[in-house]
């Protein structure tokens, strides 16, 4: 795993709705929580197995999005994290990279 995709610390905020990551090398991604959860990477709400790396982006820009809240978060392995949202949907496992790639900051 490269020092850019090794986390170093997360945080939840079902209040200002955000999802903060610290990484190795010194960044911080701040993820909406609304654009998390409409790029969930798990097959279903990917639309199926040939779209498995297709994410929307324009997700994390929308202005007032619907409040999602995350009730849990897992790690797996070393690779990923499991999110838990409010109406119990649980199956997209968030990788590293895909999470760096995704952040809005880097994107802008």
């Amino acid at each position: 795993m490269e020092p850019s995709t090794s986390p170093t610390g997360i945080e939840v905020s079902n209040e200002e709705q955000v999802l903060e990551i610290s990484w190795s090398d010194g960044h911080t991604s701040v993820y909406p929580l609304f654009g998390l959860r409409k790029n969930c990477p798990c097959v279903a709400c990917r639309g199926g197995h040939d779209k498995m790396n297709t994410f929307e982006p324009e997700a994390f820009e929308i202005e007032n999005p619907p409040l999602m809240n995350i009730t849990n978060i897992k790690q797996v392995g070393n690779h990923a994290i499991q999110i838990t949202w409010i109406d119990g949907h649980n199956a997209g496992m968030y990788g590293w990279e895909t999470l760096r790639k995704l952040d809005p900051r880097l994107s802008q």
